[in-house]
């Protein structure tokens, strides 16, 4: 059945345990990453995946919190490559194309380096040593800009999006879901609660959604619009029908013992499915028996309420 990897389950504020949004779903032997924000190669690792494991990515929209470890990405993906990978897809809503361009495109922020490697005996060298053939590749990237709609179909899986209400008109927004043959999961993004959404979501197994904080504490601080609290978030996810709802996107006021209780129990007044308040490197399956996740984790993953809840 599928598996979540929720790497990043953070905001643009950064804490010991969370920080940033990126996610892999494991499929079939496959590996589809959603977003890569902040050290999301490293927490990748950290969950025992690899880069060259990920042949497709996937971005909700371009907030430095969900693509800025793209370039490091990238990179690590080509540099520890053998020459034998796929060449790494890539998918999001405006803006895509350009930044793959900008990174290591001819006139790259980045193009220095994987020249250097590529030109240099001492690169050839580690990279024959690994069991590459030279010449040595530059990267080869397929990143496309991509609307509402089918977005991508493999022989397992299948993407589709919707339009997702978060920044327009600076950033345009996408809610994406994976159909695959043993299960579906639908991933938010940042987004306020809104019918299209709802509608992408529509007897999901899984939907990961973004939850900032108390719905209450965000509605008094002016914080309501453009994104979903624990309010917003349940209630999307009650209205979509979806079996688990995975919490995701937390902020540090959410985090904190007290509040995140009490923001648990709104969601479960409203939610009657099950209900993960996520952990940065926590599997979870997406079929709601095989929910539960044995690993132990050391309580210094802990210093801000940020263990994994099943409730």
């Amino acid at each position: 059945m599928p598996r979540i990897h929720v790497l990043g389950a953070g905001t643009p504020t950064p804490t010991p345990t969370r920080f940033g949004t990126a996610y892999v779903v494991e499929v079939d032997g496959e590996f589809v990453m959603f977003d890569c924000g902040p050290a999301a190669t490293h927490k990748l690792v950290q969950a025992g995946l690899f880069p060259t494991q990920i042949d497709h990515l996937f971005f909700t929209h371009h907030h430095f919190d969900h693509d800025v470890d793209y370039p490091c990405f990238l990179l690590t993906r080509w540099d520890q490559s053998i020459g034998k990978e796929n060449d790494l897809k890539v998918f999001g809503p405006t803006l895509t194309e350009s930044i793959t361009d900008k990174l290591i495109g001819p006139d790259g922020a980045f193009t220095h380096d994987w020249k250097a490697r590529v030109n240099h005996p001492l690169s050839q060298q580690v990279f024959v040593n690994r069991g590459g053939k030279l010449p040595r590749r530059p990267p080869s990237v397929d990143a496309r800009d991509v609307g509402v709609g089918t977005v991508h179909t493999a022989a397992k899986w299948e993407v589709t999006s919707a339009p997702a209400e978060h920044v327009q008109p600076y950033l345009d927004s996408l809610a994406y879901r994976m159909e695959t043959t043993s299960g579906t999961v639908v991933f938010t993004g940042d987004t306020q609660p809104c019918q299209s959404v709802i509608d992408l979501a529509k007897d999901a197994d899984a939907l990961v959604c973004m939850c900032w904080d108390d719905q209450d504490a965000m509605n008094a601080a002016g914080e309501g619009p453009g994104q979903c609290g624990t309010v917003g978030a349940a209630e999307m996810a009650a209205a979509a029908g979806v079996k688990k709802l995975l919490l995701a996107h937390i902020g540090p006021h959410l985090s904190q013992h007290g509040t995140m209780e009490k923001g648990i129990g709104d969601v479960r007044r409203i939610f009657n499915g099950e209900v993960i308040f996520t952990e940065e490197v926590m599997p979870v399956d997406v079929l709601p028996d095989g929910g539960r996740y044995a690993e132990s984790h050391s309580d210094d993953h802990d210093h801000d309420g940020g263990h994994g809840h099943h409730h």
